[in-house]
């Protein structure tokens, strides 16, 4: 598939999930979201002719998330029936870790091919105020046991705030000395409004490199395999990589090659733009193969040249990270 700026579009994000065990401050206020309830929320047997349909027309690579994808019951058999879709696509998964050790190998054997952690302190007191929720020392037992079963190459995603955890970053640098895995560093994104932080608190891509560079030299790494759209570097002797997406100031739209699918059925070709297209009707008015492909070609169409963020009349949408799938 191909949009109408020539990007190939072979990504696909499934969210199987609203829910989540945790309530950080960037995501979600403190008493939660109100879930869109059990029928509101796609079944697996949904979720799975999405991906076939999407498959069949090129998607190389679904990403399920959530909420937090692993509190759904049932998740590592669904893991398990995308790894065997016809072109055997890869499969992965982001998790916020606390439910990741006790998952980790049933995942692997299922056919998951890698992990995402996202973790933004290695604090506990910290962690706790963030998320509003204790539990780092199991976000670390999970992310040890990942790599240990093979959920390689294993990425930690963590968004710097400014005044919050920004002072973590070179510590968080520091992991790739000792362990070989990708650390990066994500601009926060102003996805939507009446949040803990707010745009004041980003801090951007040239600050997480001049924090990172505090630990030692960085030597570019050419992107290659399942890097996304970070850039790349290595500390000398480094076991891991950094990176940094700056997904703000510096967009990597040119180069964005996905569509979200949510929870509750609505195809988001952008993730900071609030059109979406709804697949769940069809799904249920008993849309054949054909037509859901049709639904999602529609989508690959409606994609937008960038996000408008940073732009005088951009408005935060009302739908939490959660809600669409992070």
């Amino acid at each position: 598939m191909k949009d109408t700026f020539d990007r190939k579009i072979d990504y696909l994000r499934l969210s199987i999930t609203d829910r989540c065990n945790l309530r950080c401050r960037y995501c979600m206020p403190e008493e939660g979201v109100d879930s869109v309830g059990h029928g509101g929320v796609l079944s697996y047997e949904e979720l799975l002719r999405i991906a076939a349909a999407a498959a069949r027309l090129g998607v190389r690579k679904i990403r399920v998330t959530g909420g937090e994808p692993l509190v759904r019951k049932g998740v590592v058999g669904f893991v398990q029936q995308l790894a065997e879709l016809p072109g055997q696509p890869e499969i992965t998964l982001t998790t916020n870790g606390l439910l990741l050790g006790d998952l980790a190998g049933e995942l692997k054997q299922a056919g998951l091919s890698r992990v995402n952690i996202s973790l933004d302190s290695l604090r506990e007191d910290r962690f706790e105020q963030i998320t509003r929720r204790p539990g780092l020392q199991r976000v670390l037992d999970g992310i040890h046991q990942a790599a240990a079963v093979g959920l390689t190459p294993l990425k930690i995603n963590m968004v710097p705030l400014r005044g919050v955890n920004a002072d973590e970053i070179a510590d968080f640098g520091r992991l790739t000395l000792e362990h070989p895995w990708d650390v990066r560093f994500i601009e926060f994104m102003p996805v939507s409004g009446g949040l803990g932080y707010s745009d004041e608190n980003r801090f951007s891509a040239q600050e997480i490199m001049t924090e990172l560079e505090s630990v030692g030299p960085l030597t570019p790494v050419e992107r290659s395999g399942p890097a996304g759209p970070a850039r790349l570097f290595r500390f000398r002797e480094s076991l891991g990589r950094v990176g940094v997406i700056p997904a703000v100031s510096n967009h990597f739209c040119s180069e964005c090659n996905r569509l979200r699918v949510t929870a509750d059925g609505r195809i988001r070709p952008c993730l900071l733009c609030s059109d979406e297209l709804d697949i769940r009707d069809a799904l249920r008015a008993g849309a054949v193969d054909e037509e859901l492909e049709k639904i999602l070609l529609n989508a690959v169409i409606a994609k937008p040249k960038q996000h408008r963020v940073g732009e005088k009349d951009y408005q935060e949408g009302r739908r939490g990270m959660q809600q669409i799938g992070g």
